[in-house]
């Protein structure tokens, strides 16, 4: 997995960069870089506008989570904009307001910012979801719902 998203990486920084453009090709048949969005959005999976990003050092997490069958991760938010790909599994994400969202392998998801939220996985093996959070240095990338 990681040599697929160092590829990712690489194959999209050139893309930013100019290095590389949408049209471009090497010259070996079936040797063609290619790029498709996965999701792009300037709203949460339940339609809320996306804030702006925080001020401050830019930084950057990318994350693996890993959630047992029949898990739930507790309710939550996320003070930053965040965005995953399900790699598999099933999982059901629910708001404080009861919009749910139901996930499943290679499915997008721009994270809910600022809202309470809880997740199950719904499958009967472990949800596993490669998340990238945009943040500033010194910010949690999750907090956890105490009552």
């Amino acid at each position: 997995m990681i040599s697929v998203l160092n590829k990712l990486v690489v194959a999209t920084a050139m893309l930013a960069s100019g290095v590389v453009g949408a049209e471009s090709s090497t010259p070996e048949q079936g040797k063609e870089v290619s790029f498709s969005v996965v999701a792009k959005s300037t709203q949460s999976w339940d339609g809320s506008q996306l804030p702006q990003y925080p001020k401050g050092q830019p930084e950057v997490t990318i994350l693996k989570v890993v959630i047992p069958a029949g898990a739930t991760v507790v309710q939550h938010k996320h003070p930053m904009i965040n965005a995953g790909v399900m790699l598999k599994g099933k999982l059901t994400v629910t708001s404080e307001d009861g919009k749910v969202l139901h996930l499943g392998p290679g499915d997008p998801i721009i994270e809910l910012v600022n809202t309470w939220h809880e997740g199950k996985n719904e499958g009967d093996e472990p949800v596993e979801i490669l998340v990238f959070y945009a943040g500033v240095k010194g910010m949690p990338l999750s907090i956890k719902h105490t009552d």
